[in-house]
């Protein structure tokens, strides 16, 4: 009997694809994401590889390497001179300051299969003091083919004449690097060494016999190594970083997937549902519950085969496609393997989740009556409410998360803890998260009415439509929470990575108006004063630059009290008299205590790190003390860290002239007049022009710095973002397939509906409206949980980042959840708009 129950139910779902693939579509969405994850990492890692190498392809061999003894130029001459070698270039830099400036004069042929530089202007150096510059570096220098100036670098300790010869180009202009010769760069710098040489084999040579001739000519504490071997180590260095990547990525891939099951495990309880007169006769011929439960795991287990074969099949098709695809557009991108063996592991693992997701369902299944066959339809309506044990359960999974984010809440840095390990508050975090989504899944089908009461209202205001959509979702609350759920773990995850990147953005802004509060910085390199003429024409020069600050800086001014000094300070505290209402990143200044508006002379700034040391707050009092004489002054307020500039006390210009500081300004800010590179340049040339002829004066452009930080922390955001949105994708797939499945539950109802009046199109708008509603309880609830885990996950992270809440964006994610769980039940909507009220009153269910 039991194998031909098995048989019945097996034969049964081969015959109906269609809705195979639907109750398995969450699993084949996962092992699509689960397998494409596999091959993004080998096509992120390959291309590494091939790409990110700083060996040129033609090397065969290199001599010399990291922690070895440096070839010399002497090698160099030898190695040239063993049979076989067609070509050796020495690799090797040093810097060079000339002027103001300073850029990096690195080693390179500049021509031939070891170039890493292609000339586009002028000639490639050939001797000494030449010099071949990039062109964003010969922008932001000043620099033109034919300049000639004088610097040093190396062991050249007395300036020595550049010529700028030509312009190259590289993989990557950092806008300060220079090019020629090994021979010329060690020759002009005094040096002797080299950091190693790449050498190319000639034809119908074996690069194995010239080693060994190399190894004979050359001393034996010398390295000598393959060219694919050295190209390996520096691929490898940068892949390994894709590793960590990628491992950050499989913790995300896992939510996804557990969001499946949630998803699979929702799906096979209506299709059961659907099946009920179909098991109770067989239950009344003979079955026993065993069977029925073997025959419905193994149903599950086919499914999940087909689903994650599909998967795994689709995302082997689109990986290699897109690859191919990307070349034709000339972007260098790798193909990936064919991995074997993780495509037969993700597909048994969607076979495993599919059998432990269907268990449940098939066991509340086995579990029909006989009697039940003699029922007319051959669905049975699903439970609206929950036992008593698994409300216990669900109450104390939520004493739980309560329980531990309350400690974690107790135990966040105060903003005078020095020393906090975030590791154990985090622990805690994740833990009360896990414990307070599964007293979600629990309590779920509870947690529905109160939450539909609420988001439905809206709804019910549209009519008889919008009455029968929240009617429809409350009449199997089951239902709804098992998807809501997977949404709200979705909006979760999403709205803590929204207001977390928003706050961690406003950190980072207050973080470089206080390290880089302007674009340019021009300071002397001795820490004195800048010539007069200095600021004077930087003042000059509006065309270029919309503002220049000047400003003084003295290192060691203490803080006294009654003739008693204040803090532990043994040489005083930095200090200057920058005007932050010039600045246009004042406004994105932070203050601990105080307001920065009551700043004025007599009153003061302090960095938290000043007041901490000295004990005094905002509206205290004490003196400004340099060389004997005093200032009295109030502190107006307290920054979280330090001042702009690393400055430990902000005074007014007429305090520091009290104390007796020069009148002759240390340093000044700047900013470009336009937006963009070239009024980046501009601003950086003006600057020059202004600098020109004063010795030891240099210009640092903070802008850059600024850049490269937010292109790496919007690049980490974006990532998290698509990361967890794997989750709301599985969501929006369990609102489909489900929507789909509780439309063939429901054809009675839709013809009787029909029947009465309603419309085509209001028989659609209602069934879209349903799944619209999933959307709106999950999102709900996720926003529910999202905001207060983000805000106590960032503080956690003690970083003093402030409590963010991005408003539009979190609107924007409730309203877009609402729009695509609406969409994923269009399709499902005008199926059984087409059905006929004849036709569907004359079907069993």
């Amino acid at each position: 009997m039991r194998a031909a129950v098995l048989r019945t139910q097996v034969n049964a779902a081969a015959r109906r694809p269609g809705r195979l693939i639907l109750t398995g579509l969450a699993i084949l969405v996962a092992s699509f994401v689960v397998f494409g994850t596999v091959l993004a990492q080998q096509i992120t890692e390959q291309t590494a590889r091939d790409n990110l190498s700083g060996t040129p392809a033609a090397t065969d061999l290199v001599i010399g390497g990291p922690e070895q003894p440096p070839p010399t130029l002497e090698a160099l001459r030898r190695i040239r001179a063993v049979p076989g070698v067609a070509e050796a270039v020495g690799r090797l830099d040093t810097g060079v300051s000339f002027g103001e400036s300073y850029l990096n004069l690195r080693s390179d042929p500049g021509a031939g299969p070891l170039s890493t530089v292609r000339l586009v202007e002028g000639s490639y150096p050939d001797g000494p003091g030449e010099l071949a510059v990039t062109r964003r570096t010969a922008e932001r220098l000043g620099l033109s083919v034919g300049t000639v100036t004088s610097g040093t670098g190396g062991e050249l300790t007395t300036p020595a004449r550049l010529t700028v010869t030509g312009l190259v180009e590289t993989a990557d202009d950092a806008g300060y690097d220079g090019y020629a010769p090994a021979t010329a760069v060690a020759e002009w710098a005094h040096l002797t060494e080299l950091s190693r040489v790449d050498l190319r084999v000639a034809p119908g040579e074996s690069a194995e016999t010239v080693r060994q001739r190399l190894a004979a000519a050359l001393p034996a504490d010398l390295p000598i190594r393959a060219g694919d071997e050295v190209r390996q180590e520096e691929a490898d260095a940068a892949a390994e970083q894709v590793g960590k990547l990628f491992a950050l990525v499989a913790m995300f891939v896992a939510v996804a997937v557990a969001a499946a099951a949630l998803v699979v495990t929702s799906t096979f309880r209506i299709v059961f549902a659907q099946r009920m007169r179909q098991l109770a006769l067989l239950r009344a011929v003979g079955a026993d519950r065993g069977s029925l439960v073997l025959a419905l795991t193994v149903e599950g287990a086919f499914t999940g085969l087909v689903a994650g074969a599909v998967g795994v099949l689709a995302a082997l098709g689109l990986g290699h496609a897109l690859p191919a695809i990307l070349r034709a557009f000339g972007l260098a991108v790798s193909s990936p393997g064919v991995p074997l063996a993780a495509a037969v592991a993700v597909v048994i693992g969607a076979v495993v989740l599919t059998v432990l997701a269907v268990l449940a369902p098939a066991f509340s299944a086995a579990r029909v009556a006989p009697l039940e066959a003699l029922r007319a339809a051959s669905t049975t309506a699903g439970r609206r409410g929950i036992g008593a044990p698994r409300l216990v359960t669900g109450l104390l999974l939520a004493a739980g998360a309560a329980l531990a984010g309350g400690t974690a809440a107790s135990r966040l840095p105060t903003p005078e803890q020095e020393s906090y390990d975030p590791s154990p508050v985090l622990l805690l975090l994740v833990a009360s998260g896990a414990l307070a989504f599964f007293a979600l899944v629990s309590l779920g089908p509870v947690l529905v009415r109160p939450v539909l009461a609420t988001v439905g209202w809206p709804m019910r205001q549209f009519g008889p439509i919008g009455r029968l959509a929240v009617g429809g979702i409350g009449g199997a609350p089951r239902r709804a929470a098992a998807v809501s759920v997977v949404v709200a773990l979705g909006v979760t995850l999403i709205s803590g990575v929204a207001i977390g990147s928003a706050s961690l953005r406003v950190l980072t802004d207050r973080e470089l108006a206080l390290s880089a509060p302007a674009d340019f910085e021009v300071t002397s390199s001795d820490g004195g004063a800048l010539p007069s003429a200095v600021v004077t024409r930087a003042e000059a020069a509006g065309g270029a630059l919309a503002r220049v600050v000047p400003y003084r800086r003295v290192a060691d001014v203490t803080l006294v009290r009654g003739g008693d000094r204040l803090g532990g300070a043994e040489s005083g505290y930095p200090t200057t008299d920058l005007d932050l209402a010039a600045l246009s990143s004042t406004d994105r200044l932070d203050v601990a205590q105080g307001t920065l508006a009551d700043r004025g002379p007599g009153r003061i700034v302090l960095g938290s790190w000043v007041a901490r040391s000295t004990g005094l707050r905002a509206g205290e009092t004490a003196a400004l003390a340099l060389a004997g004489r005093t200032v009295e002054v109030r502190v107006a307020a307290i920054l979280p860290d330090h001042g702009p500039l690393h400055a430990g006390i902000l005074a007014a210009p007429g305090d520091l002239d009290r104390l007796g500081v020069p009148a002759a300004y240390t340093g000044l800010l700047a900013d470009p007049a336009r937006s963009g590179e070239e009024g980046r340049t501009a601003g950086v040339q003006a600057l020059r022009q202004a600098i020109a002829g004063s010795d030891g004066v240099g210009l640092a452009v903070l802008a850059d710095e600024r850049d490269r930080n937010d292109a790496v922390l919007g690049t980490l955001l974006w990532i998290a973002a698509g990361l967890v949105s794997l989750t709301v994708l599985i969501a929006v797939v369990g609102v489909g397939s489900t929507t789909a499945l509780s439309v063939v539950e429901r054809v009675r109802e839709s013809g009787l509906l029909r029947a009465v009046g309603l419309s085509r199109a209001g028989l659609r708008g209602m069934l879209t409206a349903e799944a619209g509603l999933y959307g709106s309880i999950g999102a709900s609830i996720g926003l529910l949980l999202g905001i207060p885990y983000a805000w106590l996950t960032v503080k956690a992270l003690g970083v003093n980042a402030p409590l963010v809440l991005p408003v539009l964006p979190v609107i924007g994610l409730f309203a877009a959840l609402v729009v695509l769980t609406a969409l994923a039940g269009v399709l499902p909507a005008r199926r059984a708009s087409r059905v006929s009220p004849v036709a569907a009153l004359g079907t069993e269910g």
